[in-house]
């Protein structure tokens, strides 16, 4: 039996936590529904818990998965703070 690492788990929650979030993000930002924007802030809240999370149990764990994803929620984070503002 194969048993996956804690480190590859976290990675892939947060994989899945701003996979969902982008998708949340485009689709409140497409309609700019107040409902739909709340949605989306609360799952890119849950991907940035569940990167620091990830980030914070990394040993020997990718860099590059890291920055790629730091860049990611930053991104969607600017992007709904702008959708928020208009």
């Amino acid at each position: 039996m194969v048993y996956m690492s804690e480190p590859f788990n976290d990675i892939r929650q947060v994989e899945m936590a701003i996979k969902a979030a982008q998708r949340m993000v485009g689709q409140a930002t497409m309609s700019m529904d107040e409902d739909q924007l709340k949605a989306a802030t609360n799952a890119l809240n849950q991907a940035k818990k569940q990167y620091k999370n990830a980030f914070a149990h990394a040993t020997g764990v990718d860099d590059e998965f890291f920055e790629f994803s730091s860049e990611l929620i930053e991104r969607l984070d600017h992007q709904l703070t702008e959708a928020k503002d208009e």
